[in-house]
């Protein structure tokens, strides 16, 4: 029998209701970098820990590549990305477990503000215990 549970509710939590503020508040059409500006303050605001723009390399095929920036890594726990554009793409989700498997955290949240019904997606890397 699988054991199912949430990966650091509490924190969870939070964040979509501040991500579900932010979208209520700024609407589907802004920049990410909007987005991710008003995301710091709410984050400020709500005594969240946070690094912003953390510079994350990569490996890909063997390859260690630098200059990869994590939109956020909150109370070094979660992964967040921002989006705003019409869909995500594959490429999106394994973007996103590379950036989990290098900071060795387990979830990561992909929110892209630009839809019209706001769903965070939730990716866990499963290769932390």
């Amino acid at each position: 029998m699988t054991k199912h549970y949430l990966i650091h509710p509490d924190l969870s939590y939070k964040l979509n209701g501040i991500f579900f503020a932010i979208h209520n508040e700024l609407g589907r059409l802004r920049s990410e970098r909007q987005y991710a500006d008003f995301l710091e303050e709410r984050l400020r605001q709500a005594g969240v820990g946070y690094e912003r723009e953390k510079e994350t390399p990569i490996v890909v095929d063997g390859k260690l590549i630098k200059g990869n920036r994590v939109d956020y890594i909150i109370e070094n726990k979660i992964v967040v990305e921002l989006k705003a554009k019409p869909f995500l793409a594959k490429s999106d989700f394994y973007q996103m477990l590379r950036y989990l498997e290098t900071a060795g955290l387990k979830l990561g949240l992909i929110v892209n503000f630009r839809r019209k019904y706001l769903r965070p997606k939730r990716i866990v890397n499963n290769r932390i215990p």
